[in-house]
């Protein structure tokens, strides 16, 4: 906190992930920088935009790796934090405070507000309440990216945390389930639950009362296990305004509903890819992402399959991909960890911000 540049923030966010981080693989170097707040600079230009990119719950700047880039090569600044508690290991949230995330915010705006003439935020899952509240409050802020919003959940922990966070320190029996693995956290404090829950109360809140009126993409799976997505497109329809807003939408949608030609839907029944239904964290990810891509490094098997699956998918058994929970019979499903359409939907990103 209190630093006066990007780069000074940076290095003591590094320090303290050296520092404090549970490492999950021999290259500590490689995690720490993974993890770690970073910057994107457009080549040959002096950036007149700028964008700043808040990672989800229990997550950290990798959530970012591939989006970043193509909004670098078409001229914005961009810059990801690291919020307080994540990126290190998940005891270390156990007493974060929801001003704790917003402090990071506003203060690495007010840095970024000084090196460009016109700043956006992006956020991921929880972070999208972050970055809403925030730009519901300052006109200033010219549109958002915002991908899987969990301005609703849906999971039970999301609305018993505060009440939970009284009696239990963890959401899941530490003993019992992974606690992390490389770049986001699996089980969590009780507590990180509660703060998460109170940006959402906070974020449902600004927009009962009002409209977002700036450009914004918001990007949702139909089949997302941890957030209300049918909510999201209501909102979306409601309280959205601007007519060069999109959401991206994959899967079918809602028979019956009345929906807007500012609605583009994708379909996430992808049996060439061997892809049942998306996830809520595969529209970040490109398929050629070194670790989560189609070819890449990281299988992420732990999907609330039966143990026997769960082993089979270690082993590197034939799979196929979708988000957390979904089962079918006679086939292995490992999570889905990449986005087929990602370079259509960073096509549709780029013409979203620069309709302002």
């Amino acid at each position: 906190m209190g630093q006066h540049n990007f780069e000074q923030y940076r290095l003591e966010a590094i320090n303290w992930v050296e520092k404090h981080r549970d490492f999950q693989t021999e290259d500590r170097e490689q995690e720490t920088l993974r993890v770690a707040p970073r910057e994107w600079r457009p080549d040959n230009i002096s950036p007149e935009k700028g964008i700043l990119l808040v990672h989800g719950l229990g997550n950290s700047s990798w959530d970012f790796v591939d989006i970043a880039p193509v909004l670098a090569n078409n001229g914005f600044l961009v810059r990801t934090v690291l919020l307080a508690g994540c990126g290190t290991k998940p005891s270390d949230m156990l007493y974060v405070t929801i001003d704790d995330w917003r402090r990071t915010i506003r203060e690495q705006i007010a840095i970024l507000s000084k090196e460009v003439k016109d700043v956006y935020l992006g956020g991921f899952s929880g972070g999208v309440n972050l970055v809403l509240e925030y730009a519901m409050n300052q006109p200033e802020i010219k549109g958002l990216l915002l991908f899987s919003s969990a301005i609703k959940a849906k999971t039970f922990w999301a609305f018993t945390a505060p009440v939970l966070a009284k009696t239990r320190k963890w959401a899941l029996n530490p003993k019992k389930h992974p606690a992390q693995f490389l770049y986001r956290y699996i089980n969590m404090p009780t507590n990180a639950l509660k703060q998460f829950y109170s940006s959402s109360v906070s974020a449902r809140s600004l927009l009962k009362k009002n409209y977002y009126t700036k450009p914004v993409l918001i990007v949702q799976t139909r089949h997302d296990y941890i957030v209300n997505s049918r909510y999201i497109l209501k909102l979306f329809e409601s309280k959205f305004t601007h007519p060069d807003s999109r959401l991206i939408w994959y899967g079918d949608l809602p028979a019956g509903a009345k929906i807007s030609s500012r609605v583009l839907a994708r379909s996430d029944y992808l049996p060439e890819w061997k892809i049942s239904q998306f996830s809520h964290s595969s529209v970040l990810f490109s398929p050629k992402n070194e670790e989560y891509g189609r070819e890449g490094r990281r299988r992420f098997c732990w999907n609330g399959q039966k143990r026997g699956d769960y082993e089979k998918c270690l082993l590197g058994e034939d799979v196929w991909y979708s988000d957390y929970g979904y089962r079918e019979k006679g086939k292995i499903h490992a999570r889905l960890t990449f986005n087929p359409y990602f370079e259509w939907q960073a096509e549709i990103m780029l013409e979203v911000l620069k309709s302002q």
